[in-house]
Formats: structure tokens, C-alpha cells, sequence
């Protein structure tokens, strides 16, 4: 069970951005299944409910700031809805590192596609309709990319994965 807790949010992770990037979509049941797995793994991996509240109510204030930058039209639902999961594995103490991680990932990868953008598209790569999508001058930036690869830089500090791996 320790593994799993040490692999469910980077899997989670990685298959959210894959399918942002793929099809500028972030399935709910990535975004739920974030939010169930972290209980009976916290708990297994030793954490105090009083720390896995803290941790929930983490992901609940993620949740309140995302959605209002979501009804500004700043961010996409989806990118929202992750970012408050994977908030609840962070906690109050990761949470800044890893919103600042991935707002510079996703500030680079916003900067490859606004460069990339300005050349024309390689004929071979016009067959993938997602490399257009991407390609398009008003196209959006896939946000949950950075979302996952900056929860994953930032987990192996987080008190889940040192209390999965005995710390």
C-alpha cells in the first residue's frame, strides 16, 4: 500500500497533463480520484487526521481562488479543478513551491508555444490535429502540463510520500 502512495499522484499527474496536452481537456475523474486516493493513503502512511484536515482544507482554498481565476476566464476549469486536487497532497506547507513551480513551467512552456508558433508547421507534423491545435496563433496553453510536472517536482517533499517511505 506504501507504494501506492508513493506512485498514485506522479501516475495521476502525468495522465492529466498528457491529456491536457492532447486534447486541452482535464478529465473530473483524475481531478476526484486525487481527492478519494489521498485519505486511505495518508492514513496508511502514518499521517494524524488532524494533518490530513489541514491538507484538505488546503485543496479547498486552492479550490475557492481557482474557480474565481476560472469565472474571470484566467484559467480553465480543468486546470482549476487539478490544481486544488493536487493541492490536498502538498498541504499548507508545499503549496507555494509547487504554485510557483508550476506557474514558471507553465510560463516556459507558454513561451516555446508563442515561439514555436511563429514558424510555419513541419508538413509531417500537420497530420496530428492536437500539434495544429497547439500550433494555432490563438491557441491555449496546455496549463495541466505544468500543473503535473510541478507536483511531481515538488511530492518527494511532501509528508505523504516521507511517510511512505518511513521518515
Amino acid at each position: 500500500m506504501l507504494d501506492a502512495a508513493v506512485l498514485v499522484f506522479p501516475f495521476l499527474m502525468i495522465l492529466a497533463g498528457c491529456m491536457d496536452l492532447f486534447t486541452m481537456q482535464i478529465s473530473n475523474n483524475i481531478s476526484i480520484a486525487l481527492v478519494v486516493a489521498f485519505l486511505p493513503l495518508s492514513l496508511c502512511c502514518g499521517l494524524p487526521l488532524s494533518l490530513i484536515g489541514l491538507h484538505y482544507a488546503c485543496g479547498l482554498f486552492i479550490l475557492v481562488i481557482t474557480f474565481a481565476l476560472f469565472a474571470w476566464g484566467k484559467i480553465g476549469g480543468g486546470d482549476a479543478k487539478l490544481a486544488a486536487a493536487s493541492a490536498i497532497w502538498m498541504g499548507w506547507g508545499f503549496v507555494f513551491d509547487y504554485l510557483v513551480t508550476a506557474s514558471f513551467l507553465g510560463g516556459l512552456l507558454a513561451l516555446f508555444l508563442l515561439s514555436a508558433r511563429q514558424f510555419p508547421l513541419p508538413l509531417m507534423l500537420e497530420r496530428q490535429p492536437w500539434i495544429v491545435r497547439l500550433h494555432k496563433p490563438k491557441g491555449g496553453v496546455p496549463f495541466g502540463v505544468a500543473l503535473g510536472l510541478g507536483g511531481i517536482i515538488v511530492y518527494p517533499q511532501t509528508a505523504i510520500w516521507i511517510g511512505a517511505l518511513g521518515g
